[in-house]
């Protein structure tokens, strides 16, 4: 608007010089030619006062995406952070899941292991008993010992029927997961034998309960 303005001063003082050198025809022709440049100066300034709008319009639009685009890929980016970090806390997750299990693994297999000592000790040390026990019992009792299959003893009374001193009165015993005495064989066979085997499991009188063994064969061989 401002140039159309300086224009048109310029016009007018080029008007007044101009009627002051030409006549009336050339005075004409020039005022037709002025207002034929003046209509085309007025289209060609709304054209491009619309194309500017048009331009201004298109920038804020451009600008408008812009600022979206940036919002959307910080929104992104958050969002990428967020699911790290919930990645990394579930495997800091499993990882503590993980260390706990073995770690609780681990001690059920040290307590497993040292329940399995213990009663390997406990086998071991009754064993060693019975294995001190035996030149006692064959030299008072008559008796010989066997070690025999799948760590168990064989107990073999002689000299108890005076018909016939070497015939064998046996029953053979073991040590059962707990630990305790189990009778697995008896020949002949005892009515009593599951009551000496509780007895000695509630005393831990070995020697006793070989002496009782012994007295029920003697007794059987009475009759």
């Amino acid at each position: 608007e401002d140039e159309i303005t300086l224009f048109e001063r310029d016009m007018k003082e080029f008007w007044i010089e101009f009627k002051s050198v030409y006549g009336t025809e050339q005075i004409n022709q020039t005022l037709s030619l002025r207002d034929s440049c003046k209509e085309s100066i007025e289209v060609l300034s709304a054209k491009w006062s619309k194309k500017l709008k048009e331009g201004d319009l298109m920038i804020d639009k451009i600008q408008e995406y812009n600022n979206e685009i940036l919002q959307q890929s910080k929104c992104i980016s958050e969002k990428e952070e967020q699911l790290t970090e919930i990645k990394l806390k579930q495997e800091e997750e499993q990882q503590k899941n993980l260390t706990d299990s073995i770690q609780e693994l681990k001690e059920e297999l040290a307590k497993q292991m040292e329940i399995m000592s213990s009663k390997d000790k406990a086998v071991k040390e009754k064993m060693e008993r019975l294995c001190k026990s035996k030149v006692l019992f064959e030299e008072c009792l008559g008796l010989e010992i066997r070690r025999i299959h799948n760590e168990q003893l064989q107990f073999i009374f002689r000299h108890i029927d005076h018909k016939d001193p070497d015939k064998p009165y046996t029953f053979t015993l073991s040590i059962n997961e707990q630990g305790d005495y189990e009778v697995t064989s008896c020949t002949p066979p005892l009515d009593c034998i599951a009551e000496f085997q509780l007895k000695v499991r509630e005393t831990n009188n070995f020697p006793a309960f070989v002496a009782n063994i012994r007295k029920a064969f003697t007794a059987l061989s009475y009759k």
